[in-house]
């Protein structure tokens, strides 16, 4: 049986990090139910790309759960979540602090009538201290815990990050694991409680090394300047004579004296500490030397932590992928049948009935709203 396969929870988030976090949590079992705004739902319906009428981004991100539509500013909006508040395991809520105080379903309200509810509020500064209420983006919680000014390109300025790390690492992730923690010890001890996710907060513990610069030995971190983010040459972006690139971290000497002699690095250079712009100089010079395909070619087999950098249709062509079953599961979009998001729940320990296709707005209020909810 999935590990979450007995728990029912209600989720008021919307865009990406709480309902990835929720997606995570169907796919181990669990019963989510999305509480969205009638007539628009959650935003992410409407963002490109989009087959028809149906966007991609929100049928990746929410197949499996069921969704009602409730105006929560609706007088009798409490009256009709009502069952589902009593039997809910777990809240996750995404609005700025004091929204769902204010609408009468802040934790206070739904501990008075589910005392052991697990209630977890994802937000970009957290629900206290003075940016708890300010506005922001992926971008400006990279941008205000200086962790986006640690990576810098060639003309020195920050460079865009090809992912959004605060919401997903530091509040999908963070969100599941002390929603999980938390049930551990409800089950232990019958309690339930408050999470505060604060996305800007949980980058520290990624960017460890600068804050051990910054906070331990009371150095300045530079841009481009740690061993991981420009310093050295052993963990650097080289570009290809064929202005394709190549992406090398031999790190360890070990790694470092195979890839110096496969890349006939001059002697007096390889001791990379005694000069490092030299060293950095002179690879890059020997790297722009030949193609990518006559450096995969080189490194293949040589273990030296080298790889061609490579597009992402390349990449999921790859077939280590599909012999790991990467992207075996489908889901419907509108009329076609595509490669469902991957889950990182261990297969292990997957729900095998997990809907094939995200809900259609409001599809559960006959059967969810005003009475009591269905067994799980």
């Amino acid at each position: 049986m999935p590990p979450l396969k007995d728990l029912l929870i209600l989720d008021f988030s919307t865009l990406l990090p709480g309902p990835l976090a929720t997606l995570f949590l169907a796919d181990a079992g669990a019963k989510v139910v999305k509480v969205e705004r009638p007539a628009t739902g959650d935003a992410m319906r409407d963002f490109a790309p989009a087959i028809g009428d149906e966007g991609v981004s929100f049928a990746l991100l929410n197949r499996g759960k069921s969704s009602v539509a409730l105006d929560l500013k609706d007088p009798g909006a409490k009256d009709r979540l009502l069952p589902l508040l009593k039997a809910a395991d777990v809240i996750v809520e995404q609005f700025r602090p004091g929204v769902m105080a204010r609408l009468g379903l802040g934790y206070e309200d739904v501990r008075a009538i589910n005392p052991d509810i697990i209630y977890c509020s994802i937000t970009g500064w957290g629900g206290a201290g003075p940016k708890a209420d300010e506005a922001g983006h992926d971008l400006n919680y990279m941008a205000e815990t200086g962790v986006l000014g640690l990576s810098v390109g060639a003309d020195g300025a920050p460079v865009l990050p090809p992912l959004p790390s605060a919401d997903i690492a530091a509040g999908t992730y963070p969100a599941m694991i002390n929603i999980l923690l938390a049930l551990r010890r409800r089950d232990r001890d019958g309690t339930g409680c408050r999470i505060d996710v604060a996305m800007g907060e949980n980058l520290f513990p990624m960017a460890y090394r600068a804050v051990g610069d910054a906070k331990a030995l009371r150095h300045r971190p530079v841009a481009g300047g740690d061993p991981l983010t420009g310093g050295s040459a052993r963990y650097q972006i080289y570009r290809t004579r064929d202005d394709r690139f190549l992406a090398a971290a031999p790190l360890e000497d070990k790694f470092w004296a195979k890839f110096a002699a496969i890349i006939g690095l001059p002697a007096e250079l390889i001791d990379d500490a005694r000069d490092p712009p030299a060293t950095k100089s002179a690879v890059a010079a020997l790297i722009a030397g030949r193609d990518a395909a006559e450096w995969a070619a080189a490194f293949a087999g040589a273990d030296v932590c080298c790889s061609v950098v490579l597009s992402f249709e390349e990449a999921l062509r790859d077939p280590h992928w599909a012999a790991r079953g990467v992207f075996d599961r489908r889901i419907g979009i509108a009329d076609r049948v595509v490669p469902a998001l991957p889950s990182i729940v261990a297969p292990e320990l997957r729900a095998e009935d997990t809907a094939s296709h995200a809900p259609s707005l409001g599809e559960a209020n006959g059967a969810l709203l005003g009475r009591d909810p269905e067994p799980i």
